[in-house]
Protein backbone atom coordinates (compact mmCIF):
# COMPACT_ATOMS: atom_id res chain seq x y z
CA UNK A 1 0.00 0.00 0.00
CA UNK A 2 1.24 3.35 -0.18
CA UNK A 3 3.32 5.23 2.07
CA UNK A 4 0.29 7.03 3.46
CA UNK A 5 -2.23 4.17 4.03
CA UNK A 6 -2.22 2.47 7.02
CA UNK A 7 -4.57 -0.57 9.17
CA UNK A 8 -6.51 -1.14 12.04
CA UNK A 9 -9.03 -3.84 13.16
CA UNK A 10 -12.13 -4.45 14.38
CA UNK A 11 -13.35 -7.32 16.23
CA UNK A 12 -16.00 -8.67 18.71
CA UNK A 13 -17.58 -11.44 20.93
CA UNK A 14 -13.78 -13.21 21.84
CA UNK A 15 -15.79 -14.72 24.74
CA UNK A 16 -12.81 -16.41 26.69
CA UNK A 17 -13.59 -18.38 29.48
CA UNK A 18 -11.77 -20.82 31.62
CA UNK A 19 -12.23 -24.42 32.89
CA UNK A 20 -11.90 -23.27 36.23
CA UNK A 21 -15.78 -21.95 35.68
CA UNK A 22 -19.41 -23.63 36.19
CA UNK A 23 -19.57 -23.81 31.99
CA UNK A 24 -16.61 -23.27 29.59
CA UNK A 25 -16.10 -24.03 25.76
CA UNK A 26 -12.93 -24.80 24.72
CA UNK A 27 -13.80 -23.90 21.13
CA UNK A 28 -13.98 -20.11 21.69
CA UNK A 29 -10.89 -20.03 23.28
CA UNK A 30 -9.03 -22.09 20.54
CA UNK A 31 -11.08 -20.23 17.88
CA UNK A 32 -9.97 -16.75 19.18
CA UNK A 33 -6.63 -17.64 19.59
CA UNK A 34 -6.01 -18.57 15.91
CA UNK A 35 -7.28 -15.29 15.12
CA UNK A 36 -5.06 -13.34 17.61
CA UNK A 37 -2.18 -14.86 16.02
CA UNK A 38 -3.67 -13.84 12.67
CA UNK A 39 -3.99 -10.40 13.59
CA UNK A 40 -0.85 -10.14 15.06
CA UNK A 41 1.28 -10.68 11.65
CA UNK A 42 -0.42 -7.66 10.22
CA UNK A 43 1.16 -4.26 10.61
CA UNK A 44 -2.00 -2.76 12.36
CA UNK A 45 -1.81 0.43 14.25
CA UNK A 46 -4.48 -0.44 16.94
CA UNK A 47 -7.39 -2.95 17.64
CA UNK A 48 -11.04 -1.95 18.20
CA UNK A 49 -12.49 -4.45 20.12
CA UNK A 50 -16.15 -4.28 20.52
CA UNK A 51 -16.96 -6.62 23.35
CA UNK A 52 -18.18 -9.76 25.25
CA UNK A 53 -14.52 -10.05 25.85
CA UNK A 54 -15.14 -12.91 28.74
CA UNK A 55 -17.52 -15.83 28.54
CA UNK A 56 -18.97 -14.74 32.17
CA UNK A 57 -16.99 -11.29 33.62
CA UNK A 58 -20.33 -10.16 34.78
CA UNK A 59 -19.92 -12.56 37.63
CA UNK A 60 -15.83 -13.55 37.30
CA UNK A 61 -13.68 -10.84 37.77
CA UNK A 62 -11.07 -13.45 37.24
CA UNK A 63 -12.12 -12.97 33.32
CA UNK A 64 -11.40 -9.71 33.26
CA UNK A 65 -8.26 -9.88 33.84
CA UNK A 66 -7.37 -13.22 31.92
CA UNK A 67 -9.02 -11.11 28.81
CA UNK A 68 -6.76 -7.96 29.72
CA UNK A 69 -3.41 -9.96 29.59
CA UNK A 70 -4.76 -11.52 26.22
CA UNK A 71 -5.02 -8.35 24.82
CA UNK A 72 -1.60 -7.33 25.98
CA UNK A 73 0.19 -10.02 23.83
CA UNK A 74 -0.93 -8.44 21.00
CA UNK A 75 1.53 -6.26 19.21
CA UNK A 76 -0.46 -3.09 19.19
CA UNK A 77 -2.54 -1.11 21.56
CA UNK A 78 -6.68 -2.39 21.76
CA UNK A 79 -9.23 0.34 22.86
CA UNK A 80 -12.10 -1.98 24.05
CA UNK A 81 -16.09 -1.11 24.82
CA UNK A 82 -17.91 -3.69 27.16
CA UNK A 83 -20.84 -6.29 26.32
CA UNK A 84 -23.67 -7.96 28.14
CA UNK A 85 -21.67 -11.15 29.23
CA UNK A 86 -18.91 -8.49 30.71
CA UNK A 87 -21.35 -6.49 33.01
CA UNK A 88 -24.90 -7.34 32.54
CA UNK A 89 -27.79 -7.24 30.39
CA UNK A 90 -29.91 -4.66 29.26
CA UNK A 91 -32.44 -3.21 32.20
CA UNK A 92 -35.22 -5.33 31.35
CA UNK A 93 -37.74 -4.43 34.99
CA UNK A 94 -38.76 -1.22 33.52
CA UNK A 95 -42.42 -0.35 33.81
CA UNK A 96 -43.43 -3.77 35.38
CA UNK A 97 -41.99 -6.02 32.64
CA UNK A 98 -40.17 -7.65 35.27
CA UNK A 99 -43.79 -8.53 36.88
CA UNK A 100 -45.33 -9.49 33.80
CA UNK A 101 -42.12 -11.88 32.66
CA UNK A 102 -42.48 -13.07 36.10
CA UNK A 103 -46.39 -13.78 35.28
CA UNK A 104 -46.26 -15.66 31.74
CA UNK A 105 -43.28 -17.87 33.53
CA UNK A 106 -41.22 -17.55 30.34
CA UNK A 107 -37.88 -19.07 32.17
CA UNK A 108 -35.49 -16.28 30.93
CA UNK A 109 -32.99 -14.79 33.57
CA UNK A 110 -32.37 -10.92 32.14
CA UNK A 111 -34.14 -9.40 35.01
CA UNK A 112 -31.68 -10.92 37.18
CA UNK A 113 -28.34 -9.81 35.55
CA UNK A 114 -29.55 -6.37 35.23
CA UNK A 115 -26.18 -4.11 34.45
CA UNK A 116 -25.25 -2.47 37.21
CA UNK A 117 -23.03 0.67 38.06
CA UNK A 118 -20.48 -1.35 40.41
CA UNK A 119 -20.09 -3.67 37.41
CA UNK A 120 -19.40 -0.91 34.65
CA UNK A 121 -16.90 0.79 37.32
CA UNK A 122 -14.86 -2.37 38.00
CA UNK A 123 -14.93 -3.32 34.06
CA UNK A 124 -13.47 0.35 33.32
CA UNK A 125 -10.68 -0.45 36.09
CA UNK A 126 -9.50 -3.06 34.15
CA UNK A 127 -10.20 -1.25 30.32
CA UNK A 128 -10.64 2.16 30.68
CA UNK A 129 -13.86 4.12 30.22
CA UNK A 130 -16.67 2.07 28.73
CA UNK A 131 -17.28 5.46 26.17
CA UNK A 132 -14.57 7.28 24.61
CA UNK A 133 -13.48 9.15 21.46
CA UNK A 134 -9.41 10.23 19.87
CA UNK A 135 -8.25 10.96 17.19
CA UNK A 136 -5.37 8.92 15.05
CA UNK A 137 -4.52 9.92 11.74
CA UNK A 138 -6.93 12.15 10.69
CA UNK A 139 -9.32 9.36 11.90
CA UNK A 140 -11.37 10.06 14.70
CA UNK A 141 -12.55 6.70 16.76
CA UNK A 142 -15.37 6.56 19.11
CA UNK A 143 -16.61 3.42 21.60
CA UNK A 144 -19.51 3.31 23.70
CA UNK A 145 -21.71 0.82 25.52
CA UNK A 146 -25.47 2.19 24.32
CA UNK A 147 -26.94 -0.63 26.93
CA UNK A 148 -27.22 1.66 29.62
CA UNK A 149 -29.44 4.10 27.79
CA UNK A 150 -32.64 3.82 29.84
CA UNK A 151 -30.55 2.71 32.98
CA UNK A 152 -30.54 6.07 34.85
CA UNK A 153 -27.10 4.93 35.76
CA UNK A 154 -24.51 7.69 35.79
CA UNK A 155 -22.59 5.69 32.85
CA UNK A 156 -25.72 6.70 30.70
CA UNK A 157 -25.68 10.51 31.63
CA UNK A 158 -21.40 10.23 30.54
CA UNK A 159 -22.81 8.45 27.02
CA UNK A 160 -25.02 11.20 26.13
CA UNK A 161 -22.54 14.27 26.84
CA UNK A 162 -20.23 12.59 24.95
CA UNK A 163 -21.98 12.13 22.13
CA UNK A 164 -23.29 15.05 22.09
CA UNK A 165 -20.11 16.88 22.15
CA UNK A 166 -18.53 15.12 19.20
CA UNK A 167 -19.65 17.82 16.27
CA UNK A 168 -17.50 20.55 18.37
CA UNK A 169 -14.25 18.03 18.62
CA UNK A 170 -12.00 18.81 16.02
CA UNK A 171 -12.69 17.97 12.29
CA UNK A 172 -11.40 14.12 11.29
CA UNK A 173 -11.09 12.58 7.67
CA UNK A 174 -13.25 9.89 8.47
CA UNK A 175 -15.35 8.97 11.55
CA UNK A 176 -15.44 5.23 13.04
CA UNK A 177 -17.63 4.17 15.89
CA UNK A 178 -18.37 0.94 17.45
CA UNK A 179 -21.14 -0.19 20.00
CA UNK A 180 -22.15 -3.99 21.09
CA UNK A 181 -25.53 -4.06 20.50
CA UNK A 182 -27.36 -3.62 17.19
CA UNK A 183 -28.85 -0.39 17.31
CA UNK A 184 -31.59 -2.13 15.50
CA UNK A 185 -32.92 -5.04 13.81
CA UNK A 186 -33.53 -3.43 10.00
CA UNK A 187 -33.96 0.06 10.28
CA UNK A 188 -34.02 2.86 12.56
CA UNK A 189 -37.90 3.38 12.82
CA UNK A 190 -38.95 -0.10 13.82
CA UNK A 191 -41.25 -0.61 17.14
CA UNK A 192 -40.20 -1.04 20.83
CA UNK A 193 -40.14 -4.55 21.06
CA UNK A 194 -41.43 -6.75 24.03
CA UNK A 195 -39.31 -9.04 25.92
CA UNK A 196 -42.22 -10.37 27.59
CA UNK A 197 -43.52 -11.55 24.05
CA UNK A 198 -41.22 -14.48 23.13
CA UNK A 199 -42.12 -13.91 19.39
CA UNK A 200 -40.26 -10.71 19.77
CA UNK A 201 -37.66 -11.38 23.01
CA UNK A 202 -34.74 -11.80 20.16
CA UNK A 203 -35.64 -8.66 18.66
CA UNK A 204 -35.48 -6.68 22.15
CA UNK A 205 -32.50 -8.39 23.33
CA UNK A 206 -30.31 -7.75 20.42
CA UNK A 207 -30.89 -4.25 19.84
CA UNK A 208 -31.53 -0.25 21.34
CA UNK A 209 -34.64 0.34 22.83
CA UNK A 210 -36.92 3.33 21.45
CA UNK A 211 -36.76 6.47 21.82
CA UNK A 212 -32.89 5.64 23.02
CA UNK A 213 -32.04 4.62 19.51
CA UNK A 214 -34.05 7.78 17.74
CA UNK A 215 -31.36 9.58 19.39
CA UNK A 216 -28.24 7.55 19.60
CA UNK A 217 -29.05 7.42 15.36
CA UNK A 218 -29.84 11.24 15.16
CA UNK A 219 -26.30 12.06 17.02
CA UNK A 220 -24.26 9.16 15.34
CA UNK A 221 -25.18 11.22 12.33
CA UNK A 222 -24.58 15.23 13.49
CA UNK A 223 -21.34 13.39 14.54
CA UNK A 224 -20.69 12.72 10.83
CA UNK A 225 -20.22 8.81 11.55
CA UNK A 226 -18.75 6.86 8.19
CA UNK A 227 -18.35 3.33 9.66
CA UNK A 228 -20.42 1.78 12.38
CA UNK A 229 -19.41 -2.01 13.76
CA UNK A 230 -21.94 -3.62 15.50
CA UNK A 231 -21.91 -7.54 17.32
CA UNK A 232 -23.65 -9.25 19.85
CA UNK A 233 -25.64 -11.60 17.37
CA UNK A 234 -22.30 -13.30 16.26
CA UNK A 235 -23.74 -13.12 12.77
CA UNK A 236 -22.33 -11.65 10.07
CA UNK A 237 -24.89 -9.22 7.50
CA UNK A 238 -23.83 -8.13 4.29
CA UNK A 239 -23.31 -3.80 4.88
CA UNK A 240 -26.21 -1.42 4.92
CA UNK A 241 -25.96 2.13 3.98
CA UNK A 242 -28.41 4.15 6.21
CA UNK A 243 -28.35 7.97 6.60
CA UNK A 244 -24.70 7.86 5.07
CA UNK A 245 -23.48 5.13 7.88
CA UNK A 246 -22.47 2.23 6.51
CA UNK A 247 -23.27 -0.07 9.47
CA UNK A 248 -21.18 -3.06 9.66
CA UNK A 249 -23.50 -6.30 11.62
CA UNK A 250 -20.26 -8.21 12.47
CA UNK A 251 -19.56 -11.87 12.44
CA UNK A 252 -18.00 -13.58 15.77
CA UNK A 253 -14.71 -13.91 17.29
CA UNK A 254 -15.05 -17.29 18.63
CA UNK A 255 -18.29 -17.92 19.89
CA UNK A 256 -21.63 -19.05 18.13
CA UNK A 257 -23.57 -17.18 15.57
CA UNK A 258 -27.41 -16.58 16.19
CA UNK A 259 -30.81 -16.09 14.05
CA UNK A 260 -28.52 -16.73 11.62
CA UNK A 261 -32.03 -18.79 9.69
CA UNK A 262 -33.40 -15.47 9.37
CA UNK A 263 -31.44 -14.09 6.57
CA UNK A 264 -30.50 -16.39 3.45
CA UNK A 265 -27.18 -14.32 3.66
CA UNK A 266 -26.05 -14.61 6.95
CA UNK A 267 -22.40 -15.41 7.95
CA UNK A 268 -21.58 -17.36 10.48
CA UNK A 269 -18.00 -17.76 10.27
CA UNK A 270 -15.65 -16.58 12.67
CA UNK A 271 -13.48 -14.14 12.20
CA UNK A 272 -12.65 -10.44 12.54
CA UNK A 273 -12.08 -7.28 10.03
CA UNK A 274 -9.28 -5.77 8.66
CA UNK A 275 -9.63 -1.94 7.80
CA UNK A 276 -7.30 -0.17 5.39
CA UNK A 277 -7.23 3.18 5.45
CA UNK A 278 -5.86 5.39 2.43
CA UNK A 279 -6.67 8.71 0.81
CA UNK A 280 -9.53 7.18 -0.77
CA UNK A 281 -11.32 6.34 2.01
CA UNK A 282 -11.51 2.62 4.73
CA UNK A 283 -11.53 -0.12 2.98
CA UNK A 284 -13.18 -2.68 5.52
CA UNK A 285 -12.81 -6.16 4.68
CA UNK A 286 -14.02 -9.64 6.66
CA UNK A 287 -10.65 -11.93 7.70
CA UNK A 288 -11.97 -15.26 8.43
CA UNK A 289 -9.92 -17.06 11.52
CA UNK A 290 -7.98 -20.05 10.54
CA UNK A 291 -9.74 -22.46 12.89
CA UNK A 292 -13.22 -22.83 12.14
CA UNK A 293 -13.24 -25.85 14.49
CA UNK A 294 -16.76 -27.51 15.76
CA UNK A 295 -17.87 -27.54 19.57
CA UNK A 296 -15.89 -29.80 21.95
CA UNK A 297 -15.59 -30.52 25.32
CA UNK A 298 -17.93 -28.46 26.07
CA UNK A 299 -19.87 -28.59 29.75
CA UNK A 300 -22.02 -26.42 31.84
CA UNK A 301 -25.35 -24.48 30.61
CA UNK A 302 -25.80 -21.70 28.00
CA UNK A 303 -27.61 -18.47 28.09
CA UNK A 304 -28.16 -16.74 31.58
CA UNK A 305 -28.06 -19.18 34.38
CA UNK A 306 -28.88 -17.22 37.73
CA UNK A 307 -26.14 -17.08 40.03
CA UNK A 308 -28.05 -19.41 42.14
CA UNK A 309 -28.58 -22.60 39.88
CA UNK A 310 -25.12 -22.51 39.20
CA UNK A 311 -23.16 -26.00 39.99
CA UNK A 312 -18.96 -25.27 40.24
CA UNK A 313 -18.32 -28.45 41.43
CA UNK A 314 -18.34 -29.30 37.27
CA UNK A 315 -15.03 -27.26 36.88
CA UNK A 316 -12.62 -29.08 35.08
CA UNK A 317 -9.55 -27.52 36.34
CA UNK A 318 -8.67 -26.58 40.16
CA UNK A 319 -9.31 -24.22 42.33
CA UNK A 320 -12.77 -23.39 40.37
CA UNK A 321 -14.14 -19.88 40.28
CA UNK A 322 -16.00 -18.58 42.77
CA UNK A 323 -19.11 -15.92 41.51
CA UNK A 324 -18.32 -12.52 42.39
CA UNK A 325 -20.31 -10.85 45.83
CA UNK A 326 -22.82 -8.29 43.87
Amino acid sequence: MPEESWTFLHVNDSHMGTPRSYRFRPAINQRWAAIKRQMATIGADLLLHGGDLTRDGETHEFEYLQAREDLETLPFPSFVIPGNMDVGNKHASQNGRKRKWEERGLGWHDPDLNMTEARLRLFATYFGPIHWTFMHRGVRFTGFFAAVAGTGLPQEQRLWRMLERLPDLPAAKQHVAVMHYWPFMEQPNEPAWDLTNADEYDNWYFSIDPPHRQRLWKLLRDAGVEILFCGHVHTGRPVQLVDGIRVYRTQAAGNTGQLAERWADADTRFGFHRCDVSPAGIEVKFIPGDNQCEEFGTFGPLGHPPVSERDYSVAQEQPPLRPDVH
